[in-house]
């Protein structure tokens, strides 16, 4: 019986959900776009069977963004640095950004360099790409103009900041826009602020909770943080836990603490909470280096 199921439910894949034809010859069946459940074999057909679909296609998308939104990114929005291949410190203060080839270095692996050229008596370069440290302004804004046409996220990120500042908030978009489509996950996560606040953009709550989502998603514990908070203010705690445990197994301490009173109100259990703890320890152990460890105390960082 159940094999025969399973042969049905394979022939009823294979056929457009509208009008029945199968994907034989030269006919191509094409999946929703919003669902794995169903194909068609045009638009129209997709259009005729919305009516009997639309209520399940959205069931079904909103199961697979949130299988989406709760997985655990393997590593934070900064991921390694590219020297030592450690993960970088959620920390910013304890990393740097090269104004040359816009590559984030611990400042571990710089203040060793820095130690290299001293005592080899080097001219200053940068740690990963070894070019000239730029010492004008002239040079910098060059720079960062040939990044832009590289379509550079980072220097996306820090042209529609810089616009952002001045009050011109529709630069600001499109720079941010550029660079969320390559997937930088702080581009997202301006861009749901804009979004929020209607600066540059119509103000749009859906689209400021899809970029908060997006940054999430790319690893970024701070809109995690924030989506928890909008959960806990919708009376989903169940929902908040998640998006703080994904945070902490990332390193963030605030979620730590978030987590901490989630399990003494009895919203998580004493095993999540553990591993949570667990999780978070090992995050952060991982960002840990001697020479780390060496440049923080030499710069009393």
């Amino acid at each position: 019986m159940s094999s025969t199921n399973n042969i049905e439910t394979d022939a009823a894949d294979m056929c457009c959900a509208s009008c029945g034809i199968a994907e034989v010859d030269d006919i191509e069946l094409k999946n929703c776009d919003d669902c794995d459940l169903v194909q068609y074999c045009s638009d129209k057909c997709q259009e005729d069977h919305r009516p009997n679909h639309e209520l399940m296609c959205k069931e079904r998308a909103a199961e697979l963004r949130d299988e989406l939104l709760f997985r655990q990114p393997e590593n934070s929005h900064l991921g390694d640095c590219p020297i030592c291949f450690l993960p970088l410190p959620l920390d910013e203060m304890l990393s740097t950004m090269q104004k040359c080839c816009s590559k984030i270095i611990c400042k571990g692996c710089a203040a060793a360099n820095m130690m290299r050229e001293y005592n080899q008596k080097l001219n200053p370069s940068c740690p990963f790409c070894r070019h000239s440290i730029f010492f004008t302004d002239e040079e910098r804004h060059k720079n960062d103009l040939k990044r832009v046409e590289a379509n550079d996220p980072a220097v996306l990120l820090k042209m529609g900041a810089k616009h952002d500042e001045e009050g011109d908030y529709e630069s600001a978009f499109k720079y941010w826009a550029n660079a969320a489509e390559l997937g930088e996950a702080n581009a997202h996560l301006n861009l749901s602020i804009l979004y929020a606040m209607g600066r540059g953009v119509e103000k749009d709550d859906e689209k400021a909770t899809y970029h908060q989502e997006e940054s999430a998603i790319a690893g970024h514990p701070q809109p995690r943080k924030i989506l928890a908070l909008q959960e806990i203010d919708n009376g989903r705690i169940d929902r908040a836990a998640k998006h703080f445990i994904i945070a902490a197994n990332l390193g963030d301490d605030m979620s730590i603490k978030s987590l901490k009173t989630c399990y003494a109100i009895g919203e998580i259990s004493k095993e999540d909470f553990a591993s949570a703890l667990r999780g978070h320890q090992a995050a952060v152990d991982a960002t840990k280096s001697p020479q780390r460890e060496a440049a923080m105390k030499y710069r009393n960082i």
